[in-house]
């Protein structure tokens, strides 16, 4: 029996060049199907068409009715007390909060968290803006506002026209701040 035979040079460099075509269009596919499923929102309002329903209960046990926002610019800040970066810009959206409230801002901290956790770190570090109690669920509504990595922290600024306008992963910023504050 004798071995089989190889084809030409020239076959040989069409079948690669084929096999070559056909995986480059299998991953651009699958490139385009990922990007479709995964994309952030585009900053339009559907973007934020999310948070308006929702309410949550707060660490001293009332309701934040997100509704009760809208209409003017909000800085809405996913956090938890287990993580560092989070605990170390709670002062910094305080002072934000502090500085801005009287020209309309809200500042709203959504806490993937436990409610006894969170009321613990709020007795060392107290805040003035709002905190909700949003545990494992405000990983939906983050991942719904652009937070696609589920990373924290997480802040999204929303006008007063209910348009996602900036979105920040990780620790936020002075600069961040100042940028922001001019925006409504």
């Amino acid at each position: 029996m004798s071995a089989p035979a190889t084809p030409p040079p020239d076959q040989r460099g069409r079948r690669a060049l084929l096999y070559a075509g056909v995986a480059a269009a299998a991953a651009m596919a699958g490139a385009g199907l990922a990007w479709r499923r995964f994309r952030p929102h585009d900053g339009g309002a559907d973007a934020a068409d999310a948070l308006w329903p929702l309410a949550f209960a707060t660490p001293a046990g009332s309701t934040l009715a997100m509704a009760s926002l809208k209409g003017r610019p909000l800085l809405l800040n996913f956090w938890a007390t287990w993580c560092p970066p989070c605990v170390e810009e709670m002062p910094l959206l305080d002072g934000f909060y502090r500085q801005h409230a009287a020209n309309g801002w809200q500042v709203v901290g959504l806490a993937i968290d436990q409610a006894d956790p969170v009321r613990a770190f709020l007795g060392r570090v107290p805040v003035a803006f709002p905190i909700g109690l949003a545990a494992a669920g405000g990983q939906e509504l983050s991942r719904a506002l652009g937070n696609l990595a589920n990373g924290l922290p997480f802040t999204v600024v929303v006008g007063a026209d209910g348009r996602v306008l900036q979105r920040r992963m990780g620790r936020v910023t002075a600069a961040d701040l100042d940028r922001w504050q001019s925006l409504r």
